[in-house]
């Protein structure tokens, strides 16, 4: 066995779970062996029968069988089974649903180790379906047990079963390609060690100390893979761009550009134009990263000024069809004075329209161009575009933005973000692009007012929406989920978040758009506009309740985090964060972006009815600091970088670069030390042609034809 041999190779892999595990991406033992846990129970924690404290959330119970397991049916296809099992504190009912099996397993005076909610019903303390070991002087329990990404066709039990049977072959097989240079430097443990206290932790010393050595192994191959893409990069030739001078650009507007705007212009201007530079010059690859209302899309609009007036032409890609109207609406006029012809191009351009707009970029009559993903199909055919601009780069994978750009010869790429990135993080979500950070306001700019409530201000909450609503203003409410289904998914879930032992428990219900949309309007504000938008919707039908909420005709919009990025509403005064323990602190600090648009004074209100001390520290964040990069350094700390990536990075949206377990790391020394030591093998070893970093190599074109098969 080797890390190449395929799952069906294992024991008890038929025809049928060879199928489920590969419609799970597991193909060989090596998928097996790093399809890593999602989570770790911590069963160690043994808790008391009588510890009311530890009711109606996951612990750890060792508990005595009293009585015999009795099965009753209770209707067709349906059949419970009930016994009662103690310790010293008190006495469980424990129920089983549909495993008869179970009844030979409990047998009366055998003790087990049972996982699951102790409710109380009336009088009686019960557990449905725990989960249950054996207590055994043979063999000692794991404290931490692992809990994996399902999909469709296994279980638990199945999936953690073959991932035993595989980590147990791997001291025959593993090959450990990190030099121990590299390794004892950074304090770092075995390969082998780490992959067995990742699946089987021996402690919570043993579990770190894995993921530590893992996450620097992805860290750090990923390190050498951006270096190998640049490498590529720089092979690459486009025009140099002569004429750079932006001053009949900025006399247009009635504001001088912040010295933030002024530096990522310049940075751009330098890409384009470099000195020493003649007829062309290494692609400009950057991304212009700035906070809600910074001011990216005038850095990105001197750009395109600076291409078009020096005969080239321009695309800038916006995700939806209303974004790209609004670009449209603010830079035409703009483009059109300094004698620009400027177009917009979407699905729902008519098609007379759209076959003439064609025709004009094929003949280069047209230089700047507006549009969505219209932009990137096969009709579309330029004449010389040499810089292609895509806004809100995260609604983009890395196959789009390269189609769009690839509309050149080698065309000069420009994108823009309003996720504030931590510089370390940086590293990790943009590292195959040039990073311009927009890290202050225009001057002027109103604060957003935050505040922080409990449900006990609902009726004062509502008695604000009514007001903003007959000052001829708008609200957003957001919930966390969409509907009541998945509303109850997410409640019943014994869900953790990835590498730490446990959530805080007893967290509120969760509100759902749907239904609470429709409550509002027919129960609390029937004389109100009210509608609701969430991600299940086809793009066209968000498209149009975007424009009717732009345009007034919706006085209150119900939504999911699908407007944490959108369209710029001035009329828009007050954002309701529903559950707002449940959203990270960039991900609150993206919506409230969404409102403070306008002249008038603007408000935020994150409603939360959690206990929760982490819950409370987080809104406390966004209750007292504004400026975004001190808010992102905050969420990385206390989250990792796992609620960036969340919002779709262009690393995950172009094969991950195998970047996993490395979303979680709160690190950040880590990561410096990971492409620091990439660089310093580079240094060394250019080519990595040693034969001490040949399995290195082989890892790295293993990422590098990953990330070309999904840019192809």
């Amino acid at each position: 066995m080797n890390f190449d041999t395929p799952v069906k190779a294992l024991y008890g892999v038929g025809e049928k779970t060879e199928k489920y595990l590969h419609s799970g991406g597991l193909f060989t033992v090596k998928d097996l062996i790093y399809h890593l846990p999602r989570a770790y129970q911590n069963r160690g924690d043994i808790r008391n029968v009588d510890d009311a404290s530890s009711y109606n959330a996951f612990h750890s119970y060792v508990l005595t069988i009293a009585s015999e397991p009795k099965v009753a049916m209770i209707r067709r296809g349906m059949n419970i089974m009930k016994l009662r099992a103690f310790d010293e504190t008190g006495v469980v009912q424990i129920t089983y649903f549909n495993q008869n099996y179970l009844k030979d397993v409990f047998t009366v005076g055998a003790t087990f180790r049972f996982w699951g909610k102790i409710v109380k019903e009336k009088r009686t303390l019960c557990m449905n379906s725990p989960s249950y070991e054996p207590i055994l002087q043979t063999k000692a329990l794991a404290p931490l047990v692992p809990v994996y990404p399902l999909f469709s066709g296994l279980n638990q039990k199945q999936l953690s079963k073959l991932i035993s049977e595989a980590v147990d072959n791997l001291p025959s097989f593993l090959v450990d390609n990190l030099p121990s240079e590299i390794r004892n430097q950074n304090k770092l443990c075995t390969l082998g060690y780490a992959l067995r206290n990742v699946h089987r932790p021996e402690s919570t010393e043993g579990l770190n100390a894995a993921i530590r050595r893992l996450t620097f192994d992805e860290l750090f191959c990923f390190a050498l893979s951006l270096s190998k893409m640049k490498s590529v990069q720089r092979t690459k030739s486009a025009p140099v761009i002569e004429d750079t001078d932006i001053t009949p650009f900025l006399s247009l507007f009635p504001y001088s550009p912040t010295r933030a705007q002024m530096k990522a212009i310049s940075e751009i201007i330098m890409d384009i134009h470099p000195q020493g530079a003649t007829k062309s010059c290494i692609p400009m690859n950057r991304i212009v990263v700035g906070d809600v209302g910074s001011g990216k899309t005038l850095c990105a609009s001197a750009a395109a000024y600076i291409v078009c007036k020096n005969g080239y032409q321009c695309a800038l890609m916006a995700p939806t069809e209303i974004l790209a109207l609004q670009h449209f609406e603010d830079l035409c006029p703009l483009f059109e004075k300094l004698g620009i012809g400027c177009e917009l191009l979407t699905g729902s351009t008519p098609q007379k329209a759209k076959r003439e707009t064609l025709g004009r970029l094929k003949s280069g009559e047209t230089k700047l161009v507006i549009g969505t993903h219209a932009l990137i199909q096969g009709t579309v055919e330029f004449n010389n575009l040499a810089l292609a601009i895509t806004d809100e780069q995260h609604r983009f994978g890395a196959k789009q933005r390269a189609a769009l750009s690839e509309k050149g010869m080698s065309a000069h790429t420009l994108v823009m973000s309003a996720t504030p990135i931590p510089r370390t993080l940086s590293f990790m979500i943009y590292g195959d692009l040039d990073i311009s950070l927009i890290d202050e306001m225009p001057p002027g700019r109103k604060r957003v007012s935050t505040y922080v409530v409990d449900e006990g201000y609902r009726d004062r909450l509502n008695a604000f929406i009514r007001k903003q609503a007959s000052e001829g203003h708008q609200v957003y409410i957001v919930c966390p989920t969409v509907e009541e289904k998945q509303r109850e998914d997410m409640d019943n879930a014994a869900d953790y978040d990835p590498f730490t032992l446990a959530l805080e428990d007893n967290e509120p219900p969760l509100k759902a758009a749907v239904e609470y949309a429709k409550r509002l309007q027919t129960e609390v504000f029937p004389d109100l506009s009210i509608s609701f938008i969430h991600g299940k919707l086809k793009p066209k039908d968000k498209d149009i309740i975007m424009m009717e909420f732009a345009s007034g005709g919706i006085d209150v919009l119900v939504s999911t985090t699908v407007i944490e990025v959108g369209v710029n509403v001035p009329n828009a005064t007050l954002m309701i964060v529903e559950n707002a323990e449940r959203f990270g602190l960039s991900q609150l600090h993206q919506l409230r972006g969404r409102v403070g648009r306008g002249s008038s004074q603007s408000y935020c209100v994150l409603v939360s009815d959690s206990k929760g001390e982490k819950s409370k520290e987080r809104l406390h964040i966004m209750k007292t600091i504004y400026d975004g990069y001190t808010i992102a350094e905050k969420d990385l700390q206390m989250r990792g970088p796992g609620d960036f990536f969340s919002q779709g990075s262009s690393i995950r949206q172009s094969g991950d670069a195998g970047l996993d377990i490395a979303k979680s790391c709160t690190d950040t020394q880590l990561v410096h030390s990971a492409f620091e030591s990439a660089r310093l093998l580079l240094e060394k070893d250019p080519d990595l042609s040693l034969d001490e970093h040949l399995g290195i190599k082989h890892q790295i074109e293993q990422i590098l034809d990953e990330k070309a098969s999904t840019i192809n």
